[in-house]
């Protein structure tokens, strides 16, 4: 996993539904594997037979940022959902809330979920509604999310996930990452009580 960029500029993209499930997200035909590769392929597969769909217009693989209605991630836990997000190429997702597990998988996976008030959540509609090349800036030092035109906004995420998501590494990696620290305390202890340990 890569560091989160630090701060995230991006055009969005709207996608105004409310309860986006996870199984719109990525369909369940696409859950067979485990491995993250062509999973850009399959999000939001069937909505997209819509040619008019958001994810269809000009320069939708140039944004990264997508804002999304209320309650966005609901339904079954699949990690698939956030990596197909991650591998279309979104780094953050927008909405005024998520569900837990959606939000817990995405944070894992390098995606920041960003809950903002309704007001600000309406701001941002109708600023990249009438502006699509306005540029969202979230920035996940400062916890901040500002556009021109929106008031600026904190946004909180969980301490631990945040250091992950700026240190680029998941749960494994952080654990990986005390190696060294780990190898001299067993050194020590072996040297302290003349064993191994």
């Amino acid at each position: 996993m890569e560091r989160y960029p630090v701060p995230l500029v991006s055009r969005a993209l709207l996608l105004p539904h409310e309860n986006v499930d996870t199984d719109q997200i990525t369909p369940a035909r696409f859950l067979r594997g485990t491995s993250q590769d062509g999973l850009a392929d399959a999000l939001f597969h069937d909505w997209r037979k819509d040619p008019g769909f958001v994810l269809n217009q000009p320069g939708a693989r140039e944004a990264q940022v997508l804002v999304a209605g209320d309650n966005f991630g609901c339904g079954s836990s699949r990690e698939h959902a956030p990596w197909a997000l991650v591998a279309w190429g979104f780094r953050a997702i927008v909405s005024t809330s998520f569900a837990d597990i959606f939000r817990n998988n995405s944070l894992k996976n390098g995606l920041l979920p960003v809950v903002v008030p309704p007001e600000t959540h309406r701001a941002l509609f109708a600023r990249v509604g009438a502006a699509p090349e306005t540029e969202l800036t979230i920035d996940l030092d400062a916890l901040t999310l500002s556009a021109p035109g929106v008031a600026p906004v904190g946004f909180s995420v969980d301490p631990f996930a945040r250091h992950c998501l700026l240190e680029g590494v998941d749960e494994l990696g952080y654990l990986v990452g005390f190696d060294a620290r780990i190898t001299a305390f067993e050194a020590a202890q072996a040297r302290t009580h003349g064993e191994s340990v």
